[in-house]
C-alpha cells in the first residue's frame, strides 16, 4: 500500500524527490496524528507556509486544493503544514525538522520515506485560527483592461474600479 501511494504520488507531481517525499510524510502524520481522510469538499483544510513540491502530495492525497478553498497558501517560506478539522475542531501544526547535512540527495528522500513522522516534524497547534469557508464572489469589469475580477480582488483609483494588474499602489513607506 505505501509503495504503491508514493508510487502514485509520484506520477501525479511528475518526479521523485526530498520535497515530495516530506509532503508525503506530512500527509502520514496527518492521516495517524488527526485521523484524516481524503478532502471531498473542505471539512479539511490545509494552510501550507510554501509552495514546494511537497504540496503536491497534500492535494493528491488529502483532497486539499485551492479549487475547493481547502488548500491556503500563506508564504513564509517555511517547510510547514497546518491541518484543520472542520467537523470536530482539530488542528495541528507541523514544521520540518533541518535536514542533516551529510546526506545527498537519494539518501535523504530514503530517509524521509522511512523514518518515523516524529523525528522529521516539530508538532504543536497553529498560531492562527481557522480560514473562513470558500465564498463566491461577484465579478466586476475592471475599468482600465475590462477584464472580469472577483469583487473582492477591485480597488478604487481615480474614481474607477480596477483590477489589482491595473492599480497603481501608492506608499511612501521605505
Amino acid at each position: 500500500m505505501f509503495k504503491d501511494l508514493w508510487q502514485k504520488t509520484v506520477q501525479f507531481h511528475g518526479h521523485e524527490c526530498p520535497g515530495l517525499a516530506l509532503g508525503f510524510k506530512a500527509c502520514e502524520a496527518a492521516i495517524d496524528k488527526m485521523g484524516l481522510n481524503f478532502s471531498t469538499d473542505e471539512e479539511i483544510v490545509c494552510v501550507t507556509e510554501n509552495d514546494a513540491c511537497g504540496v503536491d502530495a497534500i492535494q493528491y492525497i488529502l483532497g486539499c486544493t485551492l479549487g475547493k478553498g481547502n488548500l491556503i497558501y500563506r508564504g513564509r517560506g517555511k517547510m510547514a503544514f497546518n491541518f484543520f478539522n472542520r467537523k470536530n475542531g482539530e488542528s495541528l501544526r507541523m514544521i520540518a525538522k533541518p535536514k542533516k547535512k551529510d546526506m545527498n540527495r537519494e539518501d535523504y528522500q530514503e530517509y524521509l520515506l522511512n523514518a518515523p513522522v516524529d523525528e522529521l516534524f516539530t508538532f504543536s497547534k497553529p498560531n492562527f485560527e481557522l480560514p473562513e469557508e470558500a465564498r463566491l464572489f461577484d465579478s466586476i469589469t475592471c475599468e482600465n483592461c475590462g477584464e472580469e475580477t472577483a469583487e473582492n480582488k477591485i480597488r478604487l483609483q481615480d474614481g474607477k474600479k480596477v483590477c489589482l494588474d491595473c492599480y497603481k499602489d501608492y506608499s511612501r513607506w521605505c
